[in-house]
């Protein structure tokens, strides 16, 4: 007898150590690393996203960029999964700019442009020969453009691209100085001019609100709809399509209404309708 227990309690010892090795290597959620490079601006909404993106097994990284660092950039070299920072109009420039092949995965919310004054307290008080400064980079100075036309300012050229510089203004009958800078430093050159045209988070940085500007974008600015981008190639990862849709949740939308007070306005449109949106553009 003694001969046989002995293999018998070795053999019941092996299967229990594997059964218990097995359960305590098996978690219960499958969990997943994301990279999301963002700017400070939107850190609050992707604080939120990132417990909702916890529970579901999905670990999401915040790589927050200052302004002297463009979220694509990193993108294309590898260094991040997505970003989350800019609208679609941009990426398209950066995209023909640079040769590389960043695309639109999901859209996010709306950050309305604004013109702001400290000397003055509606559009009509803006006098002749006035200074107007603009975000520097094609694209949003394009679409200050846009802006200024909306309040009746000026009148861009009919070949009009979305892009900006001082040979897109077809009328301007004031004779406004369209000063271009940094659109970090446009809420400090308010000082100086008789106006600044300020993006929405940068906006929010320096204390700014919608219900300050003389006036600003609706909802309806479909080029400037803003996005999260991946690299083309992993445009369809199933991960991040999960993040795309923890982002569209309804819970998501109501924590940047009550977070921003109105300043951000959740935009969840699909791809195949924002891949029109240059249609805006030719639309006088």
């Amino acid at each position: 007898m003694k001969k046989w227990i002995f293999p018998l309690l070795l053999i019941i010892t092996i299967i229990i150590t594997g059964c218990s090795t097995q359960t305590s290597d098996q978690p219960t959620k499958s969990s997943t690393t994301i990279k999301v490079g963002i700017r400070s601006s939107e850190l609050r909404t992707w604080e939120f996203i990132k417990k909702k993106a916890a529970r579901d097994g999905l670990t999401i990284k915040l790589v927050n960029f200052s302004s002297a660092y463009d979220p694509d950039q990193a993108l294309a070299e590898g260094d991040i999964d997505v970003n989350a920072f800019q609208h679609v109009a941009y990426l398209d420039s950066f995209n023909q700019k640079n040769g590389t092949t960043i695309v639109p995965i999901g859209t996010t919310i709306i950050a309305p442009l604004g013109l702001y004054s400290e000397k003055y307290k509606s559009i009509n008080e803006i006098p002749q020969g006035a200074q107007i400064a603009v975000p520097n980079d094609p694209p949003n100075w394009g679409r200050a453009l846009l802006l200024l036309q909306e309040a009746g300012l000026i009148k861009v050229t009919d070949d009009f691209d979305g892009n900006g510089g001082q040979d897109k203004i077809k009328e301007n009958p004031k004779k406004l100085k369209i000063i271009p800078v940094e659109a970090a430093n446009t809420p400090r050159v308010m000082q100086d001019t008789a106006g600044s045209i300020i993006n929405n988070g940068v906006a929010v940085e320096a204390g700014l609100g919608l219900k300050d500007a003389l006036v600003h974008e609706s909802k309806t600015a479909k080029p400037y709809i803003n996005i999260i981008a991946a690299n083309k190639k992993d445009k369809n990862r199933t991960e991040l399509k999960k993040l795309v849709s923890i982002y569209q949740s309804e819970d998501t939308a109501n924590f940047i209404k009550k977070t921003y007070k109105g300043n951000y306005i959740p935009t969840f449109i699909s791809l195949k309708e924002l891949s029109t949106y240059k249609e805006t553009f030719q639309t006088k």
